[in-house]
């Protein structure tokens, strides 16, 4: 299941897309748009050279809290960063001990499925 913001002449619809392409609007009143988005945050710096192993979103959401920084250590399973995901808490976890040669979001940025938050080495 996919959640999408739609902007139809200015009024913006939330709506969530099922595997099997039915389609339902959450909220049965339109909500008024936004101010236009402000240019996107820069993003932090990376250590010298990102890690090589790669940290993944498995789903779309809003990056809600960075647990770790660069050049910490880390064991298997412990918590990265945190995505909110359908108005849930969802941790991100390391899949390997290392340290944390990256993060390539912010608090507040919006992901897709698949993108790159972190690496480690």
């Amino acid at each position: 299941m996919k959640s999408y913001t739609i902007t139809v002449n200015g009024t913006v619809y939330d709506v969530t897309v099922e595997e099997n392409g039915a389609v339902s609007a959450p909220s049965a009143a339109p909500r008024r748009a936004a101010a236009p988005p402000a240019a996107p945050a820069a993003k932090p710096a990376a250590a010298a050279g990102a890690g090589s192993v790669k940290i993944e979103a498995g789903a779309a959401g809003k990056v809600f809290k960075i647990e770790t920084s660069v050049g910490a250590t880390v064991k298997r399973g412990d918590t990265l960063l945190i995505l909110e995901i359908m108005k849930m808490e969802t941790p991100v976890v390391a899949t390997e001990d290392g340290t944390v040669a990256s993060i390539n979001v912010n608090v507040g940025d919006m992901i897709e499925a698949g993108a790159l938050l972190a690496t480690l080495n």
